[in-house]
Order: C-alpha cells, then structure tokens, then sequence
C-alpha cells in the first residue's frame, strides 16, 4: 500500500497482490468526485461531455448465435422466418419510423458434429444435437443444418455483415470416444491424435462448401469453445469439449496450413475462454488451460504463439460469464482485462452470454423475463465490456429459447420444435439500442462527465445502479449515444460536444412501457434531455 498526500488532502492508493487484479482508485487532483462508493462516483452528475478528440477501440460487430433454435425456425412458415428474421437482423424502419429489428452485424454459425444423426445413442439430449455436413464415408452432404442454412440466408438478405463459425466439438468421426460429449474424459481435447489435419479439411471445406451452395462467405472461424470450461467434461448435455493450449496451438496452426493451401481467408479466433479470469490467470483449471491471452500472444511462448500464424485474427474472444457480479469485480475484471489486452497489443472480443445462477440480482437464469429487468442488466454488462475491457465487438448467446434466459426471442413450440410462436422481450430490443445504431468500423469516443462540484468522473464512469453512458462515432461521421438509466427515477442527462459541435439529436428509447422498443421519441437538444426510468436511450445525431 501507497498512500500520498497532497494540499488539498486527496490520496492516491495503489493496492496490489501477487496474481490478482491490480486495482488503482484515483482521487488525485480533483479527477474523481467526492463521494466514490464500490469505485462508482454517486454525487450528482451536471454534464456528460463528448471527448472528441480521445477516440478509443473500433467496434467490428454485434451479434449472436443460430445455436439449436434455429435448425428448427428454420424450416416453420416462411412467414414466421421472415419475421423472426426483420426481428434479429433488419435496420430497416418500418412506416411509422421505428425500427422492424436490432440490426445484428454478425451472426455465429454452430458447424454440428453430428449428434443429432447418433439420435439418443449420442448422449446429448435431443434439443441440443446438431448435424454435420460430413458423412461417415467422407463424403458431404449440404442438404445437412438446413434450418441453420436457411437463417444464415435471410442474414444475407437483410444486409449481415460478418457471418462466425464456431465448433463445440469436432464431428464425431474424429472423436476419441466417438461422441460430440466429452462424458468425463478429462480435460484434454476429444479429438483423435491423427486426426488435428482431417478436422482442419472438415472445417475449410465446410467453409467452401457454404459459399459455393449457400452463398455465405464465413469470415470468422472459432474452432474451440470454453476449452477452459468446468461443464464439458462432467455430462452429457450438450455437444462440447476441454481443450489444452497447447493442443489450440496445434489444431490453429493446422486450420491455418490448410486455409493456406485452400486459399481461404477466413480469419482465424482463438479462444473463447469460458471466464475472463482463464484469461489472465488460472481458475478452475490448471496451468495447461490459463493464462491464454499470455500463452497465444506473448512471442516467449514458443510453443503456443499464434500472433504470426497466417490468418490468426490478433484478438483474444472470451465469454462473459460469472464476473458480472459482485459490481467491484465487475468493474476491476474489464479493466485488468482492457491493461492484459493492450499489453500485447491485441484486441478482445466478447464473444457469448445469457443469464446463469450466479446473476441473482436478477433470480438467476431459470424462467424467461421479458421486462426490462433482464435488459438493464444485460445492458450494464454490455456497458461496462465495451467502456471498461475496450470490447470491440459484443455477442450474445442464443438468438432464440425456451423457458430460460438465454435467448433474445422466446419460443413456444412443441416439443418436437415443428411449429409454434415467437415473441420478442426487451432483452431483444435492449441489445438493439446499441446494434442498431452503433455500426461496424464505428469508433467509441471517451466520454467525461463533471460532478455537481465541477470535479471529473474519467470514462463516464458513474453509478451502476443510475446512470452509464458510452459515445460513438460511425464511419459516415454519425454520433450515436447510449444511455442507461438503472435507477426508478427520472435523470437529467444533459449531453454536451466541444463547442464546434452543436448537435441536435434523434432519440430512441427502450423502457417498461410497452410500445418502447427502440422506439422513436422525437428530437432532442442534448443538454434538454431527460432519462426516464428503467430506460436505455440512444441518440443519433441528426447534422454530422
């Protein structure tokens, strides 16, 4: 522990221990306001400023995944397809001016294993199988996932602008113990010794095979998920498997040889760590599963560095999980993580989340919420990933579900999943306030905010519980603002550029009342506006 003091009584106190998160709370020189509870200031807030000139990441995308719903919508009446569809992808506006979807800008691609061929001899329960385009003789079949092909399509129409791949498994011809499950292997990867080349054909040949059928250019490939992961290797639920660095190492460098000779230049994720903390450290797991941003992108790490492996995309993807509460770790884990990130000069993505039982604020992830409770929550992680860790690019889980929080779109169906209905929730429209309008290549802008006192809150970084802001600026020179309100009370948000910069704003609101989904509210002058309660806002400029 430091402490120093200066005449005006204000302390620097740097905290550190061996391992853990370096956390730095700064009250120097009047920078953060006086009343600072869980590192949040609390004091009220008499402006949010624009920082044009402090441009901080690029924003590639939003998005989420087609992961088991949508072999299923996939083939329901094509008049529902299009409406689920409008609902996940569109940026259009409909005849009164409000828009008909949240306009995801990537949408993740499950590539199965074939457990839904195995039937109940795979050991994954049925609503989580998936089929594999490769058959058991070596040849393919693209008739295969033609409810996953057919959204990917309606994607494409409405103007998607990246489409991931991502694996849960190798197919189950590759496997060691001829399943897509692990079934309590252990923690080394289910794939065969012999086999690190053939999964590499699989992959990029399915890459070639959706774009010479389908007409679906993958951009992105993930091969492994969670490989860090506690769950997939204790049961049987869903396709999946551990996977040690060093065997990452090898399939990305393998994956990458064959895109070479295949002359794919489909970019290469790695590795979709299960918790930040696997990214920086050791949790729940052993030395051959952490610390992977250091294992992947420090070039000491001679066996495992991928930084100049032909088409290795220099980002570290990881999920949200597990670090959303307390609110201290919430905060102190994005900004350890946003310090490791640049300290190998890479980018992070934020790559999968739904709601999971340690989220209790909320109740946990069992029942589905379509209020706005699960939206500010979802929201505030959004928030602080994107302003705190520097995400340039924010996912969700599963686009659609069941009885759970853990898709955007609630599905009642059969249970044979041939028919039913879809209804949104604000989780859905929430994401919206930011896929919607902030667009691929747009760039984040810092934004301050002064205190009643005229002291500075750095980064807009306020109440979790009241107001959370970020700024950004298109590629088309479009500023997009987007405000949360956590709190049961009306707040003054009065928004302010540089003095060159007078900008009227449209305004789009999400909130408890039924008919706001990202709906149009009007124009604003920023220093007029006002947050409603349980709201998120977003303000587009109307003159840039």
């Amino acid at each position: 522990m430091i402490a120093l003091e200066d005449n005006k009584s204000d302390i620097f106190t740097l905290s550190y221990k061996k391992n853990t998160i370096v956390k730095i709370h700064i009250l120097l020189l009047g920078l953060f306001a006086s009343t600072v509870i869980d590192g949040h200031c609390k004091d009220n807030i008499s402006k949010f400023e624009i920082e044009t000139t402090q441009p901080r990441q690029t924003i590639d995308c939003f998005g989420a995944s087609d992961a088991w719903s949508m072999d299923k919508l996939g083939l329901w009446p094509k008049e529902q397809q299009n409406q689920i569809a409008d609902w996940l992808f569109s940026c259009e506006n409909d005849n009164t001016g409000k828009p008909k979807g949240i306009g995801l800008s990537v949408w993740r691609f499950n590539l199965g294993a074939g457990s839904e061929e195995q039937g109940d001899s795979s050991k994954i329960q049925p609503s989580n199988r998936t089929e594999c385009f490769l058959n058991a003789d070596g040849s393919y079949n693209w008739n295969k996932q033609e409810g996953q092909r057919n959204f990917m399509k309606l994607a494409k129409e409405r103007g998607v602008n990246y489409f991931l791949a991502f694996l849960n498994s190798p197919p189950v011809y590759f496997t060691q113990n001829g399943l897509a499950t692990n079934t309590g292997r252990g923690a080394s990867f289910n794939l065969k010794d012999d086999c690190y080349d053939d999964l590499a054909r699989f992959i990029s040949t399915s890459i070639k095979g959706l774009y010479t059928h389908d007409g679906i250019k993958i951009d992105y490939l993930s091969p492994v998920n969670e490989p860090d992961g506690s769950w997939n290797w204790l049961g049987p639920k869903q396709e999946g498997t551990p996977v040690f660095n060093r065997e990452i190492a090898r399939l990305v460098k393998s994956i990458s040889s064959q895109f070479i000779k295949d002359t794919v230049n489909t970019k290469i994720l790695v590795n979709e760590s299960s918790d930040y903390r696997c990214l920086m450290g050791i949790h729940n797991t052993d030395w051959q599963r952490g610390n992977t941003i250091r294992t992947f992108f420090s070039p000491d790490s001679t066996e495992t560095y991928l930084g100049t492996t032909p088409n290795v995309e220099p980002v570290i993807a990881a999920h949200s999980y597990w670090t959303n509460t307390p609110l201290s770790m919430l905060h102190d884990m994005r900004c350890a993580l946003r310090d490791s990130v640049k300290k190998y000069g890479i980018g992070f993505w934020e790559t999968e989340l739904c709601i999971m039982g340690n989220d209790e604020e909320i109740g946990g992830g069992g029942g589905y919420d379509f209020t706005m409770k699960t939206a500010l929550y979802v929201a505030r992680v959004i928030h602080y990933d994107l302003v705190m860790a520097d995400a340039r690019s924010w996912q969700w889980w599963r686009a659609a579900g069941g009885n759970y929080k853990d898709g955007l779109i609630r599905i009642f169906s059969r249970d044979d999943m041939k028919s039913g209905r879809a209804v949104t929730s604000k989780l859905l429209w929430s994401l919206g306030n930011y896929s919607r309008f902030i667009r691929p290549n747009a760039v984040r802008y810092a934004i301050n905010a002064l205190d009643n006192k005229g002291r500075i809150v750095v980064e807009g970084d306020t109440d979790p519980k009241g107001i959370m802001c970020s700024a950004y600026k298109n590629a088309d020179g479009q500023w997009v603002v987007v405000a949360i309100n956590y709190s049961s009370e009306n707040k003054s948000f009065p928004l302010s550029m540089d003095k060159k910069n007078k900008i009227d704003w449209q305004v789009y609101r999400t909130s408890d009342n039924e008919d706001e989904n990202i709906s149009p509210m009007g124009i604003v002058k920023g220093s007029n506006a006002t947050l409603p309660p349980r709201s998120i806002t977003t303000f587009v400029s109307l003159r840039h």
